[in-house]
């Protein structure tokens, strides 16, 4: 099992950590600060580097097949660190930290609208949720002022943790409709945005909303009867 320094840390731009395994485009380590790809957020790209000053670029961060395993995808050709070799895993920050930005205000784009979510997806510059809606209806200019009035509050952003236990007795925190919080493994980690949002999970985010920066709501799409998706991006001055 891969230790996740970004669960605690999402700042840590870099960590010391062994190889455990390498195979062609992919690479194991016992501890990342690399995110790998779910819950709608892209995995981490940066850069291995070893002690005799090679840099491996990694391309991708992705969830292995083991639970807790992190593979660290590299091009088919690069080079192989033997197991056990030291190395220093270092992320892209400025990529990391947009999408910590994103996935916060998408945090409160679910706390303006009230509807479950379908499905979501952030990248560097925008993101977007899915909500079924039913018979309700959006309006870009409303969303974009109530989301730019949460960012200016400048609310605490922090995470703690529930057991699978309080989570099942408290069914409401759980948003989104097809993709579950993990379970079996004794506990669920919880975003907390200081009176705005509550809901488990495991991504990367600010510590408060005023990081954010600006966003607008780009455009509002009818993606099926009841399902509206609702695209933010960011407004950078």
């Amino acid at each position: 099992m891969t230790e996740q320094v970004f669960t605690e840390d999402a700042y840590a731009r870099s960590c010391g950590a062994q190889v455990t395994h390498a195979a062609p485009g992919a690479i194991l380590l016992d501890r990342t600060v690399f995110y790998a790809a779910g819950g709608g957020q892209p995995g981490d790209t940066g850069v291995l580097k070893l002690a005799n000053g090679t840099e491996i670029p990694v391309l991708n961060t992705v969830k292995g097949e083991a639970a807790g395993d992190i593979l660290h995808l590299v091009a088919e050709d690069a080079p192989l660190p033997d197991v056990g070799t030291a190395l220093t895993a270092e992320l892209n920050w400025q990529r990391r930290h947009k999408h910590m930005r994103m996935h916060t205000c998408l945090h409160l784009l679910c706390s303006i609208i009230e509807a479950p979510v379908t499905g979501g997806q952030l990248g560097e510059e925008k993101g977007r949720l899915d909500f079924d809606m039913g018979e309700m209806t959006l309006d870009k200019a409303e969303i974009t002022e109530r989301l730019n009035e949460l960012i200016a509050r400048n609310a605490p952003v922090g995470t703690r943790w529930i057991t699978d236990g309080e989570l099942a007795a408290q069914p409401d925190l759980v948003r989104t409709m097809k993709v579950k919080p993990p379970s079996g493994q004794g506990k669920v980690r919880l975003l907390e945005v200081a009176d705005i949002d509550l809901q488990p999970c495991g991504g990367t985010h600010v510590k408060a909303t005023g990081e954010i920066g600006p966003v607008a709501v780009r455009k509002i799409e009818n993606k099926g009867k009841h399902n509206r998706r609702v695209n933010i991006i960011f407004v950078e001055a």
